[in-house]
């Protein structure tokens, strides 16, 4: 029994499974008849915990590998517009100007890899930078093409496109409207689920999932990526490829990021040049939250989902129960304070009962 719990209490993910827990009890709860847990509301904040979810992914995997990216919110305006232009002013077919978009990522992605590592500066500087130039560069081209901030009607008439509907689209739309038929949720008039499907983003976004854990825990690039974050010096003394290692997850979390925007761009129609402002930092915080040191060396895949369904759930339940908006923020501050300070206390412990 004690072996087992010293080894539950290894798992960076214990921390954010049981703060899940403790949500959904605390909403169980509160939020009882809000509509929160109906097949609607179960919708709608497993979409808003999608969206951080395919973020907090790939940053839980860099911060594991010991590195921060800033710039990620400004590669989702920038990857949104990206496929505005190309669609809308040059007239692209949209799976090419999604193409052109994952091209630009894997640029600035590797961009940031290799400065941080050629140059030695932190990468908090580095895509501090990153952010800011992206952003800029972002207004300033949507802005002297257009004259305008945004990019309307992106999908106007290719709504059914394979590619429109890969990534913004619905499924398990006829599992809903079987359970509709069969009373298990809310129906419409004529006798279909009040929801339409679940968002292509909860797909993506468990996609992700199962992929990172297998590559963290079953590959030999996952313990390369421990390894960079843990000891740099002492990863390259045993041959880990540190300075790859680092170029690659960062290509990687740029990719996430135009993967949002491809899904925001492709579910609205639209591109804006201010999408994924502040994205970074929820991203970072739903890593956080699911069990991530900032000093790098450890974390999980799993932590990242769990951090992510926290956030979505605790943005829609605030919004079902009618409580005032602005406490959310206070709720994130103190929901990252607590995480780091349980994750620290966590480690420490297991760490000394070896």
């Amino acid at each position: 029994m004690r072996r087992m719990l010293l080894r539950a209490l290894r798992r960076p993910e214990l921390g954010a499974l049981s703060g899940t827990i403790l949500v959904f009890a605390i909403f169980g709860i509160f939020a009882n008849g809000s509509g929160l847990f109906s097949s609607l509301g179960v919708a709608n904040f497993m979409q808003v915990s999608a969206e951080i979810g395919i973020l907090a992914i790939p940053v839980a995997l860099l911060m594991i590998g010991g590195e921060f990216d800033l710039s990620l919110g400004s590669m989702i305006g920038f990857a949104s517009v990206t496929i505005g232009l190309c669609v809308a002013q040059f007239g692209l077919p949209i799976w090419l100007a999604v193409l052109i978009a994952f091209g630009f990522a894997i640029i600035v992605g590797a961009a940031n890899g290799i400065l941080v590592v050629r140059t030695g500066l932190p990468s908090f500087i580095v895509t501090l930078a990153g952010l800011f130039v992206l952003r800029g560069l972002t207004l300033a081209v949507t802005r002297s093409i257009t004259g305008r901030t945004q990019i309307p009607y992106i999908t106007d008439g290719m709504e059914d496109s394979f590619i429109v509907q890969l990534f913004g689209g619905k499924f398990l739309t006829g599992f809903y409207n079987w359970m509709a038929g069969m009373g298990l949720v809310e129906a419409k008039a004529d006798g279909t689920s009040v929801v339409p499907g679940l968002s292509m983003s909860v797909a993506w976004w468990m996609l992700l999932a199962v992929l990172a854990t297998w590559l963290l825990i079953k590959t030999r690039f996952g313990n390369w990526i421990f390894a960079s974050g843990g000891d740099a010096n002492a990863a390259r003394n045993v041959g880990v490829p540190v300075n790859r290692v680092k170029i690659i997850l960062f290509i990687f979390t740029a990719c996430a990021g135009t993967l949002l925007a491809t899904i925001q761009v492709l579910e609205t129609g639209s591109a804006d040049t201010l999408r994924g402002t502040q994205k970074e930092f929820q991203a970072i915080i739903g890593a956080v939250i699911g069990g991530c040191l900032l000093t790098g060396g450890y974390g999980s895949a799993i932590g990242a989902v769990f951090g992510a369904l926290i956030f979505g759930t605790v943005e829609m339940g605030i919004f079902f129960t009618g409580i005032d908006s602005d406490w959310f923020n206070v709720f994130l501050g103190i929901m990252v304070l607590i995480a780091v300070l349980v994750n620290n206390f966590v480690r420490r412990k297991a760490t000394e009962a070896r």
